[in-house]
């Protein structure tokens, strides 16, 4: 299913040529507010998608949930722990019983298939994520649903994935290990994700001094993630090396991690941490509209527009309860202190989200800089 511009390389490896070299049927969206009810109607076989569609569905369901009468929340409580008793044990290896197996077969008939239909993946062999980092515990609540989603890294430097997991072997977090056509390493000294390989560009068109500062001495390309690896060749990404931050206090924090659990709730579509050189930090957040209006409409919370939603008073609250449970999570010195939700609607044509719907962390930090500095007392 093809949604994103067909300029970005996960469209063009993964929509276009990916179709054609499998001979698979591209189905295209009428527009990009119209998604999910054209995955229903497509119901495709194999999904690549961004982070933030998988979490937009997984909202959806979240408050269908909270809609739906106590006896089908039971069960899907029930049935969503079968399915996360299978998912442990075929992340860890483990063989799955028969009796176990059983269960979940009623499960799915039960209750998980209507779920994998009202997103529209009842059809779908496995998902592929990838263009931005993603929740281990949403590639652990698809699979439970019986439904692998399987991570790829890549850039348009390196003509789209360069690490992807194997259907066989998934593990939530992890990038995967190197495609059979590159090759990948880390930097001793900065743990810098570096990629050599025929996919790897030539260089920036006519800027051959960006061309020289991206490869190293050796010829290996300078991706700009830092990560780590594991015994069995698997990486993971642990933040962009541009965003790490240090607070004043001399701490190293990764943005990102922060930042996925806080869009794990229904309520929050993006979030920007700050506090590099700062006493703590602080997260601009941008609200999921659709659900915070639902909230907003069922507990009476009076606005006119998406402005006067944003500042009403139990939105500030509800928001603030996100926050407060991402903290107990992390250490004290990694705690958020405040927040503030941006007022304004935006939409893949504003300048402050990328082709695939992200914030743009340093234009975001330049124009509201106002109201970080607010938050920081100044």
């Amino acid at each position: 299913m093809c949604f994103l511009p067909l300029c970005h390389i996960a469209e063009r490896m993964g929509g276009e040529y990916y179709s054609l070299y499998t001979g698979a049927k591209l189905n295209f969206v009428e527009n990009p507010d119209t998604v999910p009810e054209n995955v229903r109607e497509i119901a495709p076989t194999v999904f690549t998608a961004v982070p933030r569609v998988w979490e937009k569905f997984y909202s959806g369901v979240t408050i269908a949930l909270k809609e739906s009468t106590r006896l089908q929340q039971a069960a899907y409580a029930w049935a969503i722990g079968v399915g996360r008793q299978i998912a442990e044990r075929v992340l860890a290896g483990q063989p799955v019983p028969g009796s176990l197996k059983a269960r979940f077969t009623l499960a799915r008939w039960l209750v998980l298939d209507n779920v994998r239909k009202m997103i529209g993946i009842h059809r779908a062999r496995y998902l592929v994520t990838g263009a931005a980092p993603i929740s281990p515990e949403l590639v652990k609540w698809y699979l439970s649903l019986g439904v692998p989603m399987l991570e790829v890294w890549g850039m348009t430097e390196t003509c789209g994935a360069s690490t992807g997991v194997p259907a066989t072997r998934i593990k939530p977090g992890s990038i995967g290990p190197a495609a059979g056509f590159n090759q990948v390493r880390l930097d001793a000294a900065t743990g810098e994700i570096q990629v050599k390989g025929p996919n790897v560009f030539a260089g920036y068109l006519n800027l051959p001094e960006k061309t020289a500062e991206t490869f190293t001495a050796d010829g290996w390309l300078r991706t700009g993630d830092v990560g780590t690896v594991d015994a069995d060749g698997f990486y993971r990404i642990t933040d962009r090396m541009k965003d790490i931050i240090i607070t004043a206090g001399g701490k190293n924090i990764t943005p990102s991690e922060l930042e996925n659990e806080l869009k794990f709730s229904p309520y929050v579509t993006d979030a920007v941490v700050i506090g590099d050189a700062r006493p703590y930090l602080t997260v601009i957040i941008m609200i999921d509209q659709e659900n915070v209006e639902k909230y907003a409409q069922d507990h009476d919370v009076p606005f006119s527009n998406y402005a006067s939603l944003t500042r009403a008073p139990e939105v500030q609250a509800l928001i603030q309860g996100v926050i407060d449970e991402v903290n107990r999570k992390f250490a004290r010195v990694e705690q958020i202190k405040k927040f503030f939700l941006l007022d304004t609607q935006l939409t893949a044509e504003d300048e402050e989200l990328t082709p695939t719907m992200k914030l743009k962390r340093k234009l975001v930090q330049t124009k509201y800089a106002p109201q970080i500095e607010a938050m920081y007392g100044a």
